[in-house]
Formats: structure tokens, C-alpha cells, sequence
């Protein structure tokens, strides 16, 4: 049995979860979210918990019972709390500044990068710090992986834009004379 897959999952009060065949749908005071379940995997409801169970051991629905169970674990998460991924610029000039909801991002090149975020998502920018937050796990995670890629972390000088908390290698550089 899935150590993950068999937890149940508490539905906290002020959220309301619906069946639709496959279509599981949480919707919380921050917003909703739905998601199809695979045809093999079943929820089943049970006052404030939500199962998920598997017809069989075979390895496919082992995988796809414990990634059902946390997919919908982190949509419960993310219509009552949301989720937040913080980015922190490292280098002389680089900069973040918001213009209206576009991002702008100063990062040493011969013209500035300005990202549209997508609907649901919410960033706040003060010059070296960047936040990224909405309901939706995946697409946080994944919006904040975009910024990060305009200039990741080298590591020579460890300039460019890191996850906060991230530790970045840093290699010696040429050694002169010898």
C-alpha cells in the first residue's frame, strides 16, 4: 500500500468538495480548483476526509494512487492557505520592479525582460526580492522556475536569480602563474 496514497485527506471547514464522475472540484475562500481523476483511481468522500483507493497492486496504480492522493491533498492546501515560492537576485544593477502586473526584470542584458504572469497568479517585486503566489501548486512552482531561467545562478560569481534559501556552488575561478 502507498504510504502516501492511503492517508486520508481532512477537508477543512469553509471548503466544499464535489464529484463529477471523474471530475474532482475543491472550492475554498481563495478561489477553486479541479482536477480528472484517472478512471482507475476512485475518491471517496467520508464526512470531512476524502480517500483515494486503487483496484489493484500492480505498479501503474501504485504510482498513480499516491500522486492522486497529494494532487488532491495540495488543492485542499491551495484554495485555504495558497501556495508561495520566494526568489531572491543576486548581482551589482540587477533589479525587479512591477509595472502595472508585468514584471520587469533588470538582469545585465542589452534590454530589459518583462514577464506577463499568468491568470491566477500573483507577484510581488521589491528590487532584489521576488514573490510568487496563487492556488495552484504546480503552476506557482512553475511560473517561479520561468523567472528563475531568464538568469540562473552562475557559479563563478553566484550572479543571477536563486529560490531563497538556495545554495549555490561557487568553483574556483583561473588560477594566475604557477
Amino acid at each position: 500500500m502507498s504510504r502516501i496514497g492511503k492517508q486520508p485527506i481532512s477537508v477543512p471547514e469553509g471548503v466544499e468538495v464535489s464529484q463529477d464522475a471523474r471530475l474532482v472540484s475543491v472550492t475554498g475562500p481563495k478561489g477553486n480548483l479541479s482536477f480528472e481523476v484517472h478512471p482507475d483511481m476512485e475518491v471517496k468522500q467520508e464526512n470531512s476526509h476524502l480517500l483515494v483507493e486503487r483496484p489493484s497492486d500492480n505498479k501503474a496504480h501504485r504510482s498513480l494512487h499516491g500522486t492522486t492522493r497529494a494532487i488532491i491533498s495540495n488543492m485542499v492546501q491551495g484554495v485555504t492557505e495558497g501556495f508561495t515560492k520566494e526568489l531572491e537576485i543576486n548581482g551589482v544593477g540587477y533589479t525587479a520592479n512591477l509595472e502595472g502586473k508585468r514584471l520587469k526584470l533588470t538582469l545585465g542584458f542589452s534590454h530589459d525582460i518583462y514577464f506577463e504572469p499568468p491568470e491566477g497568479i500573483e507577484i510581488k517585486a521589491a528590487k532584489i526580492s521576488i514573490s510568487v503566489s496563487g492556488i495552484n501548486k504546480e503552476l506557482v512552482g512553475e511560473v517561479a522556475a520561468k523567472i528563475r531561467s531568464f538568469r540562473p545562478p552562475e557559479p563563478y560569481k553566484g550572479k543571477g536569480i536563486r529560490y531563497v534559501g538556495e545554495y549555490v556552488r561557487i568553483k574556483k575561478g583561473k588560477t594566475v602563474g604557477e
